[in-house]
């Protein structure tokens, strides 16, 4: 049997509803939320949860669970790495950070988790997911209606560019490897996939000028890049509402980019998926116009 965690975000419920149109398969879900009837109870932060919850299972697929400080991440994920040994689990799929976040603040918990793994008793696949095309993607949509009514849009970007890939991908990737160690291990065999890392960087680098490009299509006005620095960034961060971690995480991102680091310079991407990557262009685009910031007619903004 498959549990995948986290089925209630976006990737972990992805990853679930694809392994579950395979018949062949005994997939389980598993989140914070769960009631052990439909979903188990898989909570990183109650590891009590946990004994019960793995129970049965032969490939665990491990949703990285972030969205705090560190300490806390780390907390989780050794958690989740104990019961899983302790549970016999005989396989484990881990979803990190690809090679090119190395120096972003996120790439911590990442590569500590990656380590216990490497020192647990059972098998372990890293697919190390690229950036999210939300980043690029989320900076147009927000800057859309401040681009069409200045012609400008402003970033932290600098010259750089960042390689981004659809979560789609990154999820059927995942449900690839998952279906097929379960498959091995079915008919008595070590997973294809056993101890691999796989980087799955995005084919696609974006950068501020790109960007400015696509809003200018959809906003029916030309768009320029005019690159900001990480000071106003900050100030713009701190009116937001996010958390004080969330900042540290969306600076040091920008501090990246900007810097020229997150560019990729390879991926196994185009290997593990059955088509080619998603558009991220494309993604970009219907992002904006679903906004209402497509292309009427010149001069026209909403």
């Amino acid at each position: 049997m498959i549990l995948v965690t986290g089925i209630s975000g976006s990737l972990g419920g992805l990853v679930y509803r694809g392994l579950s149109t395979l018949d062949d398969l005994t997939v389980a879900a598993g989140s914070r939320s769960g009631d052990d009837t439909a979903t188990r109870r898989i909570d990183f932060d109650d590891p009590a949860t946990l004994a019960a919850g793995l129970r049965g299972v032969d490939v665990l697929v491990m949703i990285s669970a972030g969205y705090a400080e560190d300490d806390v991440v780390l907390a989780r994920h050794g958690a989740a790495v104990d019961a899983a040994a302790a549970a016999g689990v005989p396989h484990v799929i881990y979803t990190s950070l690809a090679g090119s976040g190395d120096l972003m603040t996120i790439a911590l918990p990442h590569r500590w988790t990656e380590k216990r793994l490497a020192a647990a008793p059972f098998e372990v696949t890293v697919l190390r997911n690229g950036l999210y095309a939300e980043v690029p993607v989320g900076l147009a949509v927000a800057g859309a209606a401040a681009s069409a009514e200045s012609g400008v849009f402003a970033a932290p970007f600098g010259t750089g560019r960042i390689s981004v890939v659809a979560r789609e991908d990154l999820a059927e990737v995942a449900v690839r490897v998952a279906a097929e160690t379960e498959r091995d291990l079915a008919a008595g065999r070590r997973s294809r996939h056993a101890g691999k890392v796989y980087e799955l960087e995005g084919v696609t680098a974006i950068g501020g000028s790109d960007i400015a490009e696509i809003l200018s299509r959809s906003v029916a006005r030309p768009v320029n890049y005019l690159p900001i620095s990480l000071a106003e960034m900050r100030n713009i961060l701190q009116g937001t509402g996010l958390e004080p971690y969330q900042c540290t995480h969306t600076l040091s991102l920008f501090a990246n980019l900007g810097a020229g680091l997150l560019e990729a310079s390879g991926t196994d991407l185009r290997d593990l998926l059955p088509t080619a990557p998603r558009d991220v262009r494309a993604l970009i685009t219907g992002a904006v116009r679903a906004g209402g910031y497509q292309s009427v007619s010149v001069g026209t903004t909403h």
